[in-house]
């Protein structure tokens, strides 16, 4: 079946959709197909199409950690914030990829589980999280995770224990495979609900102290290299401020790269490569970006 008979059977699918309007930069350009199926069935049936049509197909969950090139993406792109329904079950916690990881994080805290506290202001998606071991404040998504349900390119669906996910720093399975997470179970603790919520909302109040939550931003956009930290590697390298277009490092946390109105993300990019050559200079250190960069070049 192609896009066109799916639209027509009330699956959401549109076209030429600038991707500004979801990513978390208010940066990117448009995708030639964007749906967003409500659920597995509507996934299965759209990766089914965009193989048919032989159109690439690109899952950007939900768009917080990312940045898209001013070009937009071609092919169908998919967006799996429909799918978020959230269980809780004893000591687990299942979640469908779409649903964000810090309402997966209050719906343990709020039923007395203990164990997903560090996610509770990480803006992505549950399979955001999977895909790339989101963490936070000495917690990864792999201390956490019993396993995760996929769908392959292939259009099969598996399951895989956190052993079979390879975690890493920043890094698991998926990346490499491209399968598609459709969800998540969390093996947590029973703990004190009222004691959970607290350690939540204390990290809540941190990030919006240290972090430049009023503005749009792709989050941290470094990965931190072995025994340096990448906030103050910038300052000393006097490029706290600095400002290509409307990117500009930000003032409140110097790993941020904030969005001080109409910028683009080639402004992103200019402004990423310009620390990465200015630290290596000044540091021989390579920074990665941690921040996942997608779209035609």
């Amino acid at each position: 079946m192609k896009l066109e008979e799916l639209k027509a059977q009330g699956v959401d699918i549109q076209e030429h959709i600038p991707l500004s309007r979801y990513t978390f930069t208010k940066t990117g350009g448009k995708a030639q197909y964007l749906a967003f199926p409500k659920n597995v069935l509507e996934l299965e049936e759209v990766v089914k199409a965009a193989k048919e049509e032989q159109l690439p197909l690109t899952v950007i969950g939900n768009a917080s950690n990312l940045i898209i090139r001013d070009k937009g993406i071609k092919g169908l792109v998919v967006i799996l914030t429909e799918m978020n329904e959230i269980t809780v079950d004893g000591d687990k916690v299942v979640a469908q990829a779409g649903a964000k990881i810090i309402d997966t994080s209050f719906a343990a805290g709020n039923s007395g589980l203990s164990g997903l506290e560090f996610a509770a202001g990480i803006p992505g998606s549950v399979g955001g999280a999977v895909f790339m071991n989101a963490g936070a404040y000495g917690g990864e998504t792999k201390d956490c995770l019993e396993s995760a349900t996929v769908l392959t390119r292939n259009g099969e669906i598996k399951t895989y224990n956190n052993a079979d996910l390879k975690f890493s720093y920043r890094h698991s399975l998926v990346q490499e495979t491209g399968d598609i997470v459709i969800k998540a179970t969390f093996a947590l603790k029973k703990g004190d609900k009222s004691e959970i919520l607290d350690q939540m909302n204390y990290l809540n109040a941190l990030r919006k102290y240290k972090q430049p939550l009023e503005y749009p931003s792709c989050g941290s956009v470094f990965k931190r290299p072995t025994g340096h930290f990448v906030g103050p590697m910038i300052i000393e390298a006097g490029l706290q401020g600095k400002q290509i277009g409307g990117a500009q490092v930000s003032m409140k946390h110097a790993g941020f790269i904030v969005n001080k109105g109409g910028a683009t993300a080639t402004d992103y990019l200019n402004l990423i490569h310009y620390i990465q050559k200015t630290i290596k200079e000044k540091d021989g250190i390579s920074l990665e970006t941690e921040v996942r960069i997608i779209g035609e070049e």
